[in-house]
C-alpha cells in the first residue's frame, strides 16, 4: 500500500463569501521529505491553499489531509504539532527577544499553564543554530534586519516540531543577500532533518533552485503540477503570467534558470 502524502488537498474549493471561487476543485500532494512550490499571479489562490493546508480556514468542498488524517478531525493543539507556518510578513506588538520569539513555537507542546523547562529551552537553542541565528538569541527583535527577523521566525517554526513547514513568500520583502541566504537555510533544512515543505513565492527561480516539485494556480485552479523540472516551461510560464521567458539548465550551478524576455501581447 503507498504511503500517504505528508499532507495533501482533494478537490477543495473556498470561497471568502462571495460568488466567485478563490479556489475551484484543485488538488494536489505534498510528498514526506519533498520542497513543493506554490507558483500563481496575485490573486491566484496561493495563500488561501496555505491557509487551508494549515487548518486555519475550512473548504467549502473537498478534503485536506495530513498523512491521509482529516485535518477537520484535528484539534487546534494537534494540529500545531503537525504544521508549522512561516507568515509572508512577522510583527511583534511586544519587545520579545530572538529566543522568546523561538520559543513561542513549544507553546503547542506545553499543557495549561505549564512553563517552558530545560528541554523546551534547548529545543530553541537548537533552532537558533540550525537557521544561524544562534548570536542573536538576546537580541530584540524589533533591532533585526529583515532577513534576520525571517531566520528567526523560521527558527520558531522548527522548534514548533511540526511535520510540515509552510511557507508565505518567506523572500518577498528581502534584498538579493537574504533572499539567498534564506533559501540556502531552507534547503540545508530540507536536506539535513527532512523537514517537508510548502513554499508559496513569485520568484521562479528560487523555486527552481529549492523545490522538487511545484503546483501551478491559475485563477483558483490547477493549471499544472509535478517534478520542476517538468512543469516550469516556457509553455507554462506564458500561460501562467502572460510573459515568454527562456528557460534553460544554468552551465555554472545546473540548476533551471528562468529569464523573463517580455509581456506577451
Amino acid at each position: 500500500m503507498p504511503e500517504a502524502p505528508a499532507l495533501a488537498a482533494a478537490h477543495v474549493s473556498f470561497t471568502y463569501g462571495g460568488e466567485r471561487l478563490v479556489l475551484d476543485d484543485v488538488s494536489a500532494g505534498v510528498a514526506r521529505g519533498s520542497i513543493v512550490g506554490l507558483l500563481g499571479p496575485n490573486g491566484s489562490g496561493k495563500t488561501t491553499l496555505l491557509r487551508l493546508l494549515a487548518g486555519t480556514r475550512t473548504p467549502l468542498r473537498g478534503e485536506i489531509a495530513i498523512e491521509g488524517v482529516p485535518v477537520r478531525s484535528l484539534s487546534r493543539r494537534e494540529l500545531a504539532r503537525r504544521i508549522a507556518v512561516v507568515p509572508q510578513e512577522t510583527h511583534s506588538a511586544f519587545d520579545f527577544t530572538a529566543i522568546e520569539i523561538v520559543l513561542m513555537g513549544r507553546y503547542a507542546h506545553l499543557g495549561p499553564f505549564e512553563l517552558e523547562g530545560p528541554d523546551d529551552m534547548a529545543i530553541a537553542r537548537e533552532a537558533l543554530a540550525a537557521t544561524g541565528t544562534a548570536a542573536l538569541a538576546r537580541r530584540r527583535f524589533a533591532t533585526l534586519s529583515g532577513g534576520e527577523k525571517q531566520r528567526v521566525v523560521i527558527a520558531s517554526a522548527l522548534a514548533q516540531a511540526s511535520d510540515v513547514l509552510l511557507l508565505d513568500e518567506p523572500t518577498a520583502s528581502l534584498d538579493l543577500g537574504f533572499q539567498l541566504e534564506i533559501a540556502s537555510v531552507l534547503a540545508r533544512l530540507n536536506q539535513e532533518r527532512g523537514v517537508t515543505m510548502v513554499v508559496s513565492t513569485h520568484d521562479l527561480n528560487l523555486a527552481a533552485s529549492l523545490c522538487s516539485a511545484l503546483v501551478l494556480l491559475k485563477e483558483g485552479r490547477v493549471l499544472a503540477e509535478g517534478a520542476t523540472g517538468d512543469v516550469l516551461t516556457a509553455s507554462n510560464i506564458r500561460s501562467l503570467y502572460g510573459v515568454d521567458a527562456d528557460v534553460a539548465v544554468h552551465p555554472r550551478t545546473g540548476r533551471v534558470t528562468v529569464v523573463p524576455v517580455g509581456r506577451v501581447h
